[in-house]
């Protein structure tokens, strides 16, 4: 990386303390709901005055938007590595198995993201993730600092084009059945066992996923 397009100072300032107020809301929700946070109580974990953090984070409720934001990031991250081993529904399937192992390590997460998602009015893309938040949160993911952070479905269509185009599913499937298939277990099987069993998040994709790709055999058959 060059002189000019490293992150300066304050860039690397700002997403420093970004971080790190995601890494606060992150901890707090292995044992609490995010609704029990207070901004007074975030700002004060990362010793910031509650003005100011306003000036990271329009609204509270936007981090959960950042931190799925930085979650599919890396999930794009791992995508493309998965697609050096191969296409379509394997990158799929590696996306899944990636999913469960944050899960595990990020409990609670994924029950505000699906809340947060239940809630919102619209949809809103959230804040952008900057150079220095990509290089400081993926310091050992080569090449994630130039990566897209395209949406999960994106990532999810176009692995499912691939399993197409090269066989693996028929070429008459229902791409749009299939993206509702695919999203209703991604955020599915989390809420229906992720607090009763959260080990068992990866077997219950790998099970969904296989059942997902009979029907789709048989349904285009």
């Amino acid at each position: 990386m060059s002189e000019n397009t490293r992150p300066s100072l304050r860039q690397r300032k700002f997403a420093k303390t970004r971080l790190a107020l995601g890494e606060a809301v992150t901890n707090h929700l292995v044992a609490a709901s995010f609704e029990t946070l207070s901004v007074k109580a975030l700002s004060e974990r990362v010793q910031i005055s509650e003005a100011t953090f306003f000036n990271y984070f329009p609204k509270k409720e936007d981090l959960i938007v950042y931190l799925d934001r930085l979650w599919t990031l890396e999930l794009n991250w791992y995508g493309r590595q998965a697609e050096q081993q191969g296409k379509g529904l394997a990158v799929i399937e590696s996306l899944f198995r990636y999913t469960a192992i944050q899960i595990q390590k990020k409990p609670g997460l994924m029950a505000e993201i699906i809340a947060h998602e239940a809630l919102s009015r619209e949809r809103r893309e959230g804040p952008e993730i900057t150079m220095a938040e990509r290089m400081m949160a993926f310091s050992d993911l080569d090449g994630i600092e130039e990566m897209s952070d395209e949406s999960l479905e994106g990532l999810l269509r176009s692995s499912l084009e691939a399993a197409i185009e090269q066989g693996d599913l028929p070429a008459n499937t229902a791409i749009s059945a299939a993206m509702v298939g695919l999203v209703s277990i991604f955020y599915g099987v989390p809420l229906a066992i992720q607090h009763t069993n959260a080990a068992a998040i990866g077997a219950m994709y790998r099970q969904q996923l296989e059942l997902l790709w009979s029907g789709l055999q048989a349904a285009a058959a």
